[in-house]
């Protein structure tokens, strides 16, 4: 068991990755300013941009990120678990992936984990989204087992999708995160309910850095960064959506003690599922 300070820094990403490498150290330096030793930065800390052509210039591959090489360098100068929550990485495929990374105190990568479910939508307001059209889905989830605790990882659209988390928190998972760019839209709606329910229903902690405000490519996004404990609380959070960070202990005895008294981890079984009924109008009656 480990108590720690973490640290969920909120950014607005341009479409410049120099500018946005700028904020990104600012942002990181101030978080271990306040004794933060796990920090973690928005998805699409990189860049956000929304055109093809811009997307074929503003990103690259892993060794050449200036991301990745800025995060590999706070990480060992400031002795941080620092967590990348996002950025767009170029593949050997010639493919892009939305990566995150988390790099040790000795600047080592410890974890990379690529977004599993892709964001392809049309919401209400008229904004339409497909992410599939321009990034490869990843195929696996991770969990790393660091000297602060067992950490599972998640990006934005993953939130939606709770067998994810399930399966990181039996593997042993007690910090569970969702970096994010959500839209204000959906972030409105759903945003803090879905962050709850992933901590109370797995027992763990949820820290979930987000992008926020009015960025160049259009898009506006919800901010309000979170740290929630594994009981549902809010331990803080960014209540708008300026860049900046939020911090909070976390004690993974925490998380220990809320599967002890809720053990639905242990309690959950195997089971089918029967469609019964012949038609629309039997499976009405039959739910009434």
């Amino acid at each position: 068991m480990a108590i720690f300070k973490a640290a969920a820094v909120q950014m607005r990403s341009g479409k410049e990755p120099e500018r946005n490498a700028r904020d990104f150290e600012a942002l990181v330096r101030e978080a271990a300013g306040q004794g933060a030793t796990y920090v973690q930065t928005p998805e699409m800390t990189g860049a956000i941009v929304g055109d093809k052509d811009a997307r074929a210039t503003a990103f690259t591959s892993e060794d050449r990120d200036l991301i990745v090489a800025t995060g590999r360098k706070l990480a060992a100068e400031l002795g941080i678990h620092l967590h990348v929550g996002s950025t767009a990485i170029v593949r050997a495929d010639g493919k892009l992936a939305n990566r995150a990374f988390l790099f040790g105190p000795d600047g080592g990568t410890l974890a990379v984990y690529d977004k599993i479910h892709m964001f392809d939508v049309d919401l209400d307001n008229g904004e339409s989204w497909r992410e599939s059209s321009a990034y490869e889905p990843g195929t696996g989830a991770v969990v790393a087992d660091t000297a602060l605790a067992k950490i599972g990882f998640a990006i934005c659209y993953d939130l939606r999708f709770p067998q994810l988390f399930r399966a990181e928190a039996l593997a042993g998972a007690e910090v569970l995160t969702a970096p994010a760019a959500f839209t204000r839209q959906t972030g409105l709606a759903h945003w803090h309910v879905l962050l709850r329910a992933r901590a109370i229903e797995n027992g763990a902690f949820v820290i979930a850095a987000g992008q926020g405000g009015k960025h160049e490519d259009g898009r506006e996004t919800f901010g309000h960064s979170l740290i929630i404990d594994p009981w549902g609380r809010i331990l803080a959070e960014a209540a708008h959506d300026e860049p900046g960070v939020i911090v909070a202990e976390i004690d993974t005895q925490h998380s220990a003690d809320a599967r002890k008294k809720i053990p639905n981890l242990k309690n959950a079984r195997e089971f089918s599922v029967s469609l019964r009924g012949t038609g629309q109008g039997a499976l009405r009656g039959a739910a009434s």
